[in-house]
């Protein structure tokens, strides 16, 4: 297990590898939290046209 690390690490492949996953990690951080921005907005969105629309 430590040799195939080792060699991810080493090799270029590795680096490639944790270059996608950072980049995989910051997109996952962007989308999450405009998910959680937006969603506290929609909530509120869709609260306010079901009560005019139940009037």
């Amino acid at each position: 297990m430590t040799s195939v690390l080792h060699r991810l690490l080493q090799g270029e492949e590795g680096q490639d590898i944790a270059e996608y996953a950072v980049m995989l990690a910051v997109i996952l951080v962007i989308v999450v939290g405009t998910i959680r921005l937006i969603g506290s907005n929609a909530n509120n969105v869709f609260s306010s046209v079901a009560s005019s629309i139940a009037q």
